[in-house]
């Protein structure tokens, strides 16, 4: 049994190359579970999002006034908050409740606090300055404002879509809802420090796809990042760039491109196009999507087959609780998603199996050579990808404390072959062991090998609308 903060928590199946690992989940439920047999008080929070969007959640606290109950209470609300600044995404949070849990929070999401990234993240999503708002707990706290519209589907006339990862970019053209044409290619786009680099590739891309095409009526594209108004607001892929750069050459860029084309165009979070990706293969909804390329992509179809306006940016969210768990090397932040779900964490898990990779290779072809060695049985690329589909079963019941689910569709190279096969067996298994509950409810989706690497950007060509013609 681990405890971390007073709050024991036993784990049933530990990765077997991560055994030190401490399930969110897990502590999550144990906390909540004492919580309920003592005193309790409660904290509100709520996120306002662009215009006007607002997420809202009562969390019970343990009503202790000693030492070891104010620092679980408190790990508790920054680790929510943390998950809610990304699944939601937010610009303005509210907080209401006691000084003790307040104040410190007040100190900790600021411009010089524990949280200064994810200030500085959501300052930028939203082009507003993140701001903190403290409620007295007589005062009103806002109400929920959760926003919803439809999101692509549309398989009329002549299209092209693209797929933009940090280690390959790929592209669709498709003909009356046909697929003629498929292409993916390596690039290294967040270590191009000029635009001219992002806008060449991307043209290539398009112009590969046009010429199978007789005339091109609409282009979508999916892409990671958090994507507003068809501007990449932030975006590892632009990593390199200079501020003013990224202001001048790639907020507009979508938008020059459109021009230059002389068609709709629309782009979307990668997240969201996997989403709508999975919705369209397999016709479900009240869906979580999760990509696992180079980073995690997630995406979020709710009941009524809509998307929500949250950010569901799963890459930073924190799935493993432990204080010396693997590093994000961006945000700083440990125990999150991209650590446990991505190339990262092949790569990752690779050394503590003794599986030697060639590190002068791509990570592209790093990850084939980990699955070249699974090809041939290895047990040790075995445990890697054992490793992340605990990891997978431990993160989707940590998801579904946030999200409506009735499936999971899981995509990405990292799902490639046979390892896409152990995740999900495995993943399916905890939820079996751990929460038998969401093993009833929750169905996994596990597309062909095609459609897990090419899926999203023919997904992505449905985006927009083409104009009835006159």
């Amino acid at each position: 049994m681990f405890q971390l903060k007073g709050i024991g928590v036993s784990v049933k199946m530990k990765p077997p190359l991560d055994p030190d690992f401490i399930p969110s989940s897990l502590w999550n439920r144990a906390f909540r579970q004492q919580v309920t047999k003592s005193v309790s008080k409660a904290v509100k929070v709520a996120l306002e999002r662009e215009s006007g969007g607002l997420s809202c959640y009562e969390l019970t606290l343990a009503g202790s006034s000693a030492k070891e109950a104010r620092e679980a209470n408190l790990f508790y609300v920054d680790r929510i908050i943390k998950n809610l600044l990304w699944m939601r995404g937010g610009w303005r949070l509210y907080l209401s409740g006691p000084d003790e849990i307040v104040q410190p929070l007040l100190k900790v999401y600021s411009r010089e606090g524990e949280r200064a990234f994810d200030v500085d993240l959501m300052s930028k999503a939203y082009r507003e300055s993140f701001e903190v708002i403290v409620l007295d707990q007589k005062e009103e706290f806002p109400s929920p404002q959760e926003k919803t519209r439809p999101l692509g589907g549309h398989l009329d006339g002549y299209r092209i879509g693209f797929d933009l990862g940090a280690s390959d970019w790929k592209v669709a053209a498709l003909a009356q809802g046909e697929t003629v044409y498929t292409a993916e290619f390596p690039w290294l786009p967040s270590e191009a420090a000029d635009p001219h680099y992002h806008y060449h590739h991307l043209q290539a891309a398009l112009h590969l796809a046009a010429a199978h095409l007789p005339r091109v009526e609409a282009i979508g594209g999916s892409a990671a990042g958090i994507y507003i108004n068809n501007e990449p607001r932030v975006a590892s892929l632009f990593r390199s760039l200079s501020p003013e750069l990224f202001d001048q050459a790639i907020r507009p860029l979508f938008h020059r491109l459109k021009k230059e084309w002389g068609v709709p165009l629309e782009v979307a979070n990668d997240g969201e196009v996997a989403a709508l990706a999975g919705a369209m293969g397999f016709k479900i909804n009240k869906l979580l999507a999760i990509s696992m390329g180079s980073s995690e992509a997630g995406g979020y179809i709710n009941k009524d087959g809509y998307i929500t306006d949250w950010l569901n940016e799963l890459a930073f969210v924190p799935i493993d609780y432990r204080s010396d768990a693997p590093q994000d090397e961006w945000s700083g932040d440990r125990g999150c998603g991209v650590q446990y779900f991505s190339q990262q964490a092949v790569f990752r898990l690779a050394r503590s199996a003794g599986l030697a990779l060639d590190e002068s290779l791509p990570p592209t072809e790093k990850l084939k050579q980990v699955q070249d060695y699974l090809k041939k049985n290895d047990r040790r690329a075995r445990l890697i990808f054992e490793t992340i589909g605990v990891y997978l079963g431990y993160g989707i019941a940590h998801y579904a404390d946030f999200y409506d689910l009735d499936h999971v569709f899981i995509l990405g190279r990292v799902s490639s072959g046979d390892g896409g096969s152990i995740i999900v067996e495995i993943a399916q298994r905890v939820l079996q062991l751990e929460f038998p509950e969401l093993a009833e409810k929750i169905k996994f989706h596990l597309p062909d090998e095609r459609f897990r690497r090419l899926g999203q950007a023919v997904a992505a060509a449905t985006l927009p609308i083409i104009p009835a013609k006159n």
